[in-house]
């Protein structure tokens, strides 16, 4: 089975995509650098090397890709009004993300510095609570579980008869 095409959108100052690609911090940040900007704050997302304790072996991406596009650029928009923000630019990575490797980048350029560390942070918030992405956590030594892309609850195991 092939995977689906990586997806974007622009609109207004506002980029979001999904890609199988490695993510690039200098091409994120390109989207948002503007003349009126005297700050461009980034946000990279890492895979880590444990999880409440467990060995981390990779984390494993997955999307609903529309409809997260869709959601992710009702955020942007949101954000980028609410802060004044010149521009934003999120990018989550799909597939397989090994340990040191970036999930997702955000970046917002502001006049000001302290709308552009606030908006930063609410856009990773919200990606995080409300965009359709899944990931599959893989432990050394045990199977993967799959959980919603958020931080602090662990996923559980999910046997096909459960599904019903």
């Amino acid at each position: 089975m092939s995977q689906p095409q990586p997806t974007e959108a622009q609109e207004d100052g506002c980029f979001v995509a999904l890609t199988f690609d490695h993510l690039n911090l200098q091409a994120i940040m390109d989207r948002v650098k503007d003349p009126g900007a005297g700050a461009i704050v980034l946000f990279a997302g890492t895979t880590r090397d444990n999880f409440a304790g467990k060995p981390v072996k990779e984390l494993q991406y997955s999307a609903y890709n529309q409809l997260a596009l869709r959601t992710m650029m009702s955020i942007a928009k949101d954000i980028k009004a609410k802060h004044s923000l010149k521009g934003i630019a999120m990018i989550h990575r799909l597939g397989i993300c090994p340990v040191g490797e970036e999930s997702i980048l955000i970046a917002v350029s502001s006049p000001h510095r302290q709308e552009a560390w606030r908006a930063g942070e609410e856009a990773l918030e919200d990606c995080k609570a409300k965009v359709e992405v899944w990931k599959r956590e893989e432990f050394e030594g045990e199977e993967g579980v799959w959980r919603a892309n958020r931080d602090g609850v662990m996923g559980s195991r999910v046997e096909e008869g459960d599904m019903e």
